[in-house]
């Protein structure tokens, strides 16, 4: 019977209560080989031993008193076994012919195909892969359930002033308040503090600027609370790439005065004002002194 990886990775997945990256089951397959080499090698210990004392009995003369027999295992004290180990009967198809090594493709295929079988079953369980590895998790139509199991309430949704927020970290991170602020244009505070709260940001350094203040970028819950992989899966987005924000830091650091011209105001008008400037100077001048 040929070894049954994906019932392996099923159980371990079931077993785990944190996310299961692919190196995580790779190292269990390692040990697995360790361990069964430890023991074939306390086995062949043992049986190399056993012969020896056999040889080496000597046998009781004529006349002698008999040895006596040795003493059963339940009198034996209780530092010194009877036995090195006992080995349960094991299931051939978890057990035996397993594979040196494990490769990244293969238990990524095994993880599809458990997904794939958990969905068509629809019995309330769904894999995921997420930041850390893989996770099974419950259907989010169950959360209410899960909710009341826990005497959890419901989960609060983040508002609009929130949201932008978390977009600028996202996609600009490490990103000060102050550079928040000068892209939204209003106060950040409420934003970052409920941000912190949900553990969706965290305090990332400080920036080399007068007063050294502090710097913001995304936590791990954050890509578990978007479904994302990694930052890099994060859309591309023409408004919130990392060259538009610069642009919109530079504008609000270094704001530019503009012209009656750039302001859209008609070329007309810009000539009717210059020349009545010019012929109101000479008849100011021209004007007699009062007496």
């Amino acid at each position: 019977m040929a070894f049954n990886l994906k019932k392996v990775v099923r159980a371990l997945l079931l077993s785990s209560s944190q996310p299961l990256a692919i190196k995580d089951i790779q190292d269990a397959v390692a040990r697995f080989h360790e361990q069964k080499s430890a023991m074939a090698a306390l086995l062949d210990e043992a049986a190399a031993v056993v012969p020896a004392v056999v040889d080496g009995a000597v046998a009781p003369s004529e006349g002698a008193a008999a040895p006596e027999a040795p003493a059963p295992a339940a009198a034996m004290p209780a530092d010194e076994p009877a036995e090195v180990f006992a080995e349960a009967p094991q299931d051939p198809e978890l057990y035996e012919d397993v594979p040196a090594m494990v490769t990244a493709a293969q238990l990524r295929d095994v993880m599809d195909e458990i997904a794939l079988e958990l969905r068509a079953a629809d019995e309330g369980l769904v894999l995921i892969e997420g930041a850390s590895g893989y996770r099974l998790v419950t259907h989010p139509r169950f959360a209410r359930w899960v909710r009341i199991l826990r005497a959890e309430p419901p989960p609060v949704k983040l508002s609009g002033s929130a949201l932008e927020t978390l977009a600028v970290v996202a996609y600009r991170q490490p990103v000060t308040r102050g550079e928040i602020e000068a892209i939204r244009g209003v106060s950040a505070e409420a934003g970052v503090t409920r941000l912190l709260e949900r553990d969706l940001i965290q305090v990332t350094g400080r920036a080399d600027l007068p007063g050294r203040p502090l710097q913001y970028g995304t936590t791990d819950r954050f890509l578990e609370f978007t479904g994302l992989k990694s930052l890099d899966e994060l859309p591309a987005s023409d408004v919130l790439s990392s060259r538009q924000l610069d642009d919109w830091l530079q504008k609000a650091m270094n704001p530019t005065h503009l012209s009656d011209a750039e302001m859209g105001l008609p070329e007309e008008q810009l000539a009717l004002e210059a020349t009545n400037v010019t012929t109101a100077e000479p008849a100011a001048e021209s004007a007699p002194p009062q007496s």
